[in-house]
């Protein structure tokens, strides 16, 4: 059993344990139900629910009541490091937190609820076994995930966020202008992985002469930021242009506003911005579940927030990260592959099998099924056998991007799920309802 164990340390991290405790709690669970009554009363209507595991082949011939643990205390023997009672690790699971240590580097009884006085000594901060693996891990923000931060502030009411920085991340060669735009954000202002935020562009509307509205972006950083300060937040913008289909050329008139703004958009430059808004687009909790990130363009924004905080940054998450993450990426050109060399040191970084990425270049690829370009949705019928089998699994699926993305989509699944005999309508349901389907395009 794997315990996750969170020492005091250096402001802004924690020295992160990884204990592998034995025996396994699961070996208790036939006894588990009686582990925390010590009182006789308590005691006797469950004499008959011990005998009933024994009875189905479990329990044992003890002579006085297992709920003491006098039968067998894997702390006595040394298993738990003398670290603290099963009980109180049963009960606080992975919130459990080591206890503060003597000097001579004994634990306080009972998880470090008794008092230190009588006991001889000054207490330290609480220190891991020899035999534990020990990691550096930035924690400062992790209770996001318990109190998941909404609307620091409103569009009616916004905040004063400062560019810091930005940057064309796409080849002279690729179609458009792609650019990541780094802002601070007021003290205070937080947002977890895969929310948005709102910028509202300078000036008024020339149609009605009112504010322009707010513009909504995915978020393309974690929470701590690019800068790991917890205190800025990522953009992956593209500058919306019309061009004229006679001319070819853009027209300066119908260019996008707020795209515009931050594209061009000295450093030090402020703007007003509202949020963080979003819950459907959020991480699994379980860290073992799989996650499968289709996007295309831009639409990759939130999954860069994902993969940097599964692979990139030293978090809890990355740690204990369990399950596989499959990016596909669909652009048009080897020049518009956006974050490509995060993704190479991201592919270094992961264990083997934990990051899966199919990149699907529609100018310069061609698809196996009628030999045209190849879209995002051929590489999931390419392997849609491995997208139904882990989604059954319990994996969760993410799609971001241009709203048209997802027609060919559906209908791409719905033609491979009538080949494999399901009903492709039951099928979704059934994977909206276990939140499993996840779907932001604009």
């Amino acid at each position: 059993m794997c315990h996750t164990v969170s020492f005091a340390g250096r402001i802004g991290t924690a020295a992160v344990a990884i204990l592998s405790l034995l025996p396994d709690a699961n070996a208790f669970a036939p006894n588990a139900q009686l582990a925390f009554s010590s009182r006789a009363s308590e005691l006797e209507p469950l004499f008959g629910e011990l005998e009933r595991v024994k009875s189905a082949g479990g329990g044992t011939d003890a002579a006085f009541p297992v709920g003491d643990f006098r039968l067998f205390d894997p702390e006595a023997e040394g298993k738990l490091q003398g670290s603290g009672s099963l009980s109180q690790r049963i009960q606080a699971g992975a919130d459990y937190v080591l206890p503060p240590t003597y000097p001579d580097g004994t634990y306080l009884a009972n998880g470090g609820i008794n008092s230190a006085s009588g006991m001889g000594g000054e207490l330290s901060a609480g220190s891991p076994p020899e035999e534990a693996v020990v990691m550096d891990a930035q924690h400062w923000l992790e209770h996001l995930d318990d109190n998941l931060p909404v609307n620091f502030a409103k569009p009616n009411a916004p905040v004063t966020a400062t560019l810091l920085a930005r940057q064309r991340i796409i080849t002279p060669d690729a179609p458009g202008d792609i650019q990541h735009i780094i802002l601070r954000l007021p003290e205070g202002m937080h947002y977890v992985e895969g929310q948005s935020l709102s910028v509202i562009p300078p000036g008024t509307d020339p149609a009605n002469g009112r504010n322009h509205k707010p513009r909504l972006y995915s978020i393309a950083s974690t929470r701590y930021g690019d800068i790991l300060d917890g205190n800025t937040v990522s953009l992956c913008v593209r500058r919306a242009e019309y061009y004229d289909p006679n001319t070819g050329v853009a027209d300066p008139t119908k260019k996008g506003v707020c795209s515009s703004f931050l594209c061009d958009a000295a450093p030090g430059a402020t703007m007003n911005v509202a949020g963080p808004v979003g819950k459907t687009m959020l991480l699994p909790k379980d860290p073992n579940a799989d996650v499968i990130m289709i996007a295309t363009g831009t639409g990759i924004a939130p999954f860069r927030a994902f993969l940097h905080r599964l692979f990139m940054e030293d978090t809890v998450a990355r740690h204990m990260f369990g399950g596989t993450a499959w990016l596909v990426l669909g652009v048009p050109t080897s020049g518009g592959l956006l974050y490509k060399e995060e993704i190479d040191a991201m592919m270094r970084n992961a264990g083997p099998g934990q990051l899966k990425v199919d990149y699907a270049i529609s100018r310069e690829m061609t698809n196996p099924f009628d030999g045209g370009k190849l879209y995002v949705q051929h590489v999931m019928q390419q392997n849609a056998q491995e997208l139904f089998q882990r989604l059954d699994s319990g994996a969760s699926c993410y799609f971001c991007g241009l709203k048209g993305m997802m027609p060919p989509i559906l209908d791409t699944l719905e033609q491979v799920a009538a080949s494999q005999g399901l009903d492709w309508n039951a099928k979704l349901k059934e994977w909206k309802s276990n939140h499993q389907w996840h779907v932001e395009v604009y």
